[in-house]
């Protein structure tokens, strides 16, 4: 070390050593810029100012050598050998040159250490082939043990110094020149400290030796050349700075545009983002500029992350708040160089809306209760974990009694805050980890659980129908009172599976609303047995409809004044081949659940219509029509194709109406009643003075007769309030130029009664039974179509009765 540091302090010119290290720098900058503007390139230019590249390389080195060789002051006269001296120029090109074409070909680290490497031994191929070219009069001797570590020194500095010429930090790249230049001045000098030379006067130098005044001027115009390369270089370099400026603009300006967080960085840097991101992290953009990527995804590692593949990962804001976010690394054309682009993607509100719709899906959006799969899913887990010996649990299935009036009345709207409602007062009737699930429309649910007491289950029924019947639920409107149908299924007694569970409590259930509003019913095997049988019924009608097992029977209506028999009123029975002759009341309000009323109903319409063809013209037909019926916004039509198909008059049809029909849909049912009465067809209320509003339908609807309930005949002429009763409808309906019609006459006393208080038509058993169509012709023609009725004593009746018609009152045989 000691001999090299006395090599360059006594037999260098200092003035040269520093042009030889301004040169390699000139050389080296000129040399980097002149390779970023080839990659770019493409075609001819790029491989035009790739070798541009190449020869600068090697010139930049072999003028740094030559001008420090220059610098050596030999105790003799010294020349160089032309031939070798050209052949280290050449080698400085072909094998630095190569290494440069290697390193701006990659990437790799390694692949760069090594071209570095080649770079170096082009350094030292060019050194001692210079020292060989350097002629002196006298005898060189060589101190290997300066020259092998000298020529292995400067081969990894060379490696080195192009590893840090790809770095991705600026300040290991502006390292870049001054370790090439470290790695020609070790081999130099350590060269030159290896070489002694001996005065031999007696040598002369060759004939065709340059003398070092020759090789100046070739050194100064490579000199000059790498000079005017270097301003070229800097042209090059601005502009690729000013286009990286303003392809980094356009990208920050279309990244604003971005919802998503958009990082550019260098490596691991970065370099700027967006406004998006800016907002996402915390911080402003010049706060960010710089900073380390990685430290703002520590789960992540970001540079080995595979490019355009999502990952999940949680970045850290400023505040320290970690937010869940999904990040994309791509790898986009900035400028002359690809740069890391990384997407950020805020995931709260996507989890948010997940976790909502796990919510909507599990849970009722009307009463934020479970809903029907939430509580079958508890329902299962419960039942599976029960063991042996634990304490059961009850389902509880809660239907509301008379809700529907609240939508009809006062709207869905104000339907929605009663179930609202109803689901507080449930939920607070419950002990902490007991469940109420709203199953769908009125109906809910309960999971009671650690039944530990046998009268548990029913207690709590009990208080939930209470708890909803109790106190009116306050609407704008007013007060509505609704009440709650409760049925009870207890495991494992009635049952240890969810499915089992749910339909004995809901069998429970249809018990319990068959008894009336506000009770409950625990379930019993009773019920699984009616149901059964409620089955077979509703598979026998249908079968009944299609085996045409159903007929009609007749009962006639009389004038109360001539005697007169007017119509037959048409009732529906069913003769079933194993149990014989069903009455409707057995039928009817099934058919109604079932829907099977809507073909039951049509079939009566047409086969009354068909048959009432075949009667005297002076005889109409009634036939009762079902709430359900009028659900069909075709049935005016329906009535209307079975009048023509029969061939019968509308005005001898009389289509008989309950009040429960004008509660269905008030809005529909006035327009098909209005569309039958515009068409011919009579109308008639059905068990009038049963229902709360009677009389206001009775203004709003265009009846032709009302029919006073057999309700208020039983007790007649005996019970004075029946009585009054019977009178004022009778009253009403003539002030409204309305016939009224009694049914249920079964006594001469009724009929006396009726007919004495100005009633029109009479029906009942007292007149005759309901008979079969065959039956009622035969009826018809043994009367004449006069009714007539015996004594007591079999001998004639005689009842004080208007004229008119006690002419009528003969006996029958």
């Amino acid at each position: 070390m000691h001999s090299i540091l006395m090599c360059i302090r006594h037999e260098h010119d200092p003035r040269l050593i520093l042009l030889s290290v301004l040169v390699c720098t000139i050389g080296v900058y000129a040399a980097f810029p002149v390779s970023k503007h080839a990659v770019r390139l493409q075609g001819a230019a790029r491989r035009l100012w790739a070798g541009v590249c190449i020869v600068a390389s090697g010139c930049t080195a072999w003028a740094t050598h030559f001008i420090v060789l220059l610098a050596f002051k030999p105790p003799t006269p010294a020349a160089f050998d032309p031939v070798l001296t050209a052949a280290s120029l050449l080698s400085a090109i072909v094998v630095i040159g190569a290494g440069v074409a290697i390193a701006v070909s990659t990437r790799n680290n390694a692949k760069r250490f090594s071209a570095g490497m080649v770079v170096g031994s082009g350094i030292a191929a060019l050194h001692y082939l210079g020292q060989a070219a350097y002629l002196v009069r006298g005898v060189v001797h060589w101190d290997f043990a300066l020259v092998i570590p000298s020529v292995v020194a400067g081969i990894l500095t060379g490696g080195v110094a192009i590893l840090a010429a790809g770095a991705r930090s600026r300040g290991r790249r502006r390292c870049a020149p001054l370790l090439l230049l470290l790695s020609i001045a070790i081999l130099h000098f350590s060269g030159m400290a290896a070489m002694t030379i001996t005065p031999d006067r007696r040598l002369l130098l060759p004939a065709g030796a340059m003398s070092p005044a020759a090789i100046t001027p070739v050194v100064a115009g490579i000199c000059l050349g790498l000079l005017a390369l270097a301003i070229v270089g800097l042209r090059f370099d601005l502009a690729a700075k000013a286009a990286l400026r303003r392809d980094r603009e356009r990208l920050g300006e279309l990244a604003n545009v971005a919802l998503e967080g958009l990082l550019i960085c260098d490596g691991d840097a970065v370099i700027t983002c967006n406004q998006s991101a800016e907002r996402l992290i915390g911080r402003k953009r010049g706060a960010l500029a710089g900073s380390s990527a990685s430290l703002l995804f520590p789960s992540l590692d970001l540079l080995s992350l595979p490019e355009r593949e999502e990952r999940e990962a949680e970045l850290v804001r400023e505040d320290g708040q970690a937010v869940p976010v999904r990040v994309l690394r791509s790898q986009v054309p900035v400028g002359h160089k690809m740069q890391t682009v990384i997407a950020v993607r805020d995931q709260r509100e996507r989890l948010r809306t997940e976790a909502q719709i796990r919510t909507l899906a599990s849970h009722d959006p009307l009463t934020g209760l479970p809903n029907r799969t939430h509580f079958y899913d508890l329902l299962a887990m419960h039942a599976a974990s029960r063991r042996q010996g634990d304490r059961g649990f009850a389902v509880l299935m809660i239907d509301l009694d008379r809700f529907k009036p609240v939508n009809d009345t006062f709207g869905h709207a104000a339907g929605d805050v009663v179930l609202r409602k109803v689901a507080d007062r449930l939920s607070a009737s419950l002990r902490e980890g007991d469940v109420v699930a709203r199953l769908g429309g009125d109906e809910f649910a309960v999971l009671q659980l650690d039944v530990h007491e046998p009268d548990a289950p029913a207690l709590l029924a009990q208080r939930l129908a209470d708890a909803i019947g109790r106190l009116p639920f306050m609407l704008e409107g007013g007060g509505v009172v609704i009440g709650a149908s409760v049925g009870v299924a207890r495991a494992p007694v009635d049952g240890d599976d969810p499915a089992t569970l749910l339909r004995n409590a809901g069998l429970a259930l249809y018990a319990a609303k068959t008894e009336g509003s506000g009770t409950f019913r625990l379930f019993d095997a009773g019920l699984d047995e009616r149901m059964q049988e409620r089955r077979t019924l509703e598979a026998g009608l249908r079968r009944a409809l299609v085996n045409d097992e159903l007929e009609l029977h007749y009962q006639p209506l009389v004038e109360a004044r001539t005697g007169r028999i007017t119509s037959a009123e048409a009732l529906v029975r069913w003769r079933d081949p194993e149990r014989g002759l069903v009455p409707p009341s057995e039928f009817i309000e099934l058919a109604e659940e079932t829907g099977l009323i809507v073909p039951l109903g049509e079939w009566v319409l047409r086969t009354a219509c068909a048959e009432a063809a075949t009667w005297p013209d002076d005889l109409s037909v009634a036939v009762n029509l079902s709430p359900v019926q009028f659900r069909e916004a075709k049935l005016a039509d329906t009535i209307t194709a079975a009048l023509r198909d029969a061939g019968l008059p509308p005005e001898r049809l009389e289509v008989e109406i309950t009040e429960g029909v004008l509660l269905a849909d008030e809005k529909q049912t006035l327009a098909i009643l209005k569309q039958l009465r515009g068409a011919g067809i009579r109308l008639s209320m059905d068990d009038f003075g049963t229902g709360y509003s009677s009389l206001s339908y009775l203004r709003r609807f265009p009846f032709n007769k009302i029919k006073v309930d057999q309700s208020f005949i039983r007790q007649l002429p005996a019970d004075g309030e029946s009585a009054a009763i019977v009178r004022a409808i009778i009253t009403m309906g003539a002030c409204l130029g309305m016939s009224t019609t009694v049914e249920g006459v079964e006594t001469p006393e009724q009929f006396s009664f009726s007919a004495d208080e100005g009633c029109d038509h009479l029906q009942g058993f007292l007149i005759s039974e309901p008979l079969p169509a065959q039956a009622f012709k035969a009826f018809l023609a043994e009367s004449g179509s006069v009714f007539s009725f015996p004594g007591r004593d079999g001998e004639p009746a005689a009842f004080a009765l208007p004229a008119p018609q006690a002419s009528m009152l003969t006996a029958a045989a």
